[in-house]
């Protein structure tokens, strides 16, 4: 059986913790850094916990390679 293709954008996005819980990036991460102030960009640094089932199955199936970081 062949390797399954990872979606890209879905790695990028999606980390594995240590404990094994998907670890999300916020939005607007990188775009327009210099209009925001630095609390807004502290923010986005931090990485929310995914909680929804539905999306851990989801980025499961479009990055099944993801490893922990």
């Amino acid at each position: 059986m062949p390797k399954i293709k990872t979606h890209k954008a879905t790695s990028k996005r999606f980390r594995l913790s240590g404990s094994g819980q998907l670890r999300r990036t916020r939005l607007g991460k990188s775009h327009l850094r210099r209009r925001k102030s630095a609390r807004t960009k502290a923010g986005m640094l931090e990485l929310k916990t995914v909680e929804v089932k539905a999306l851990k199955r989801r980025v499961k199936r479009l990055a099944p390679y993801l490893k922990k970081k």
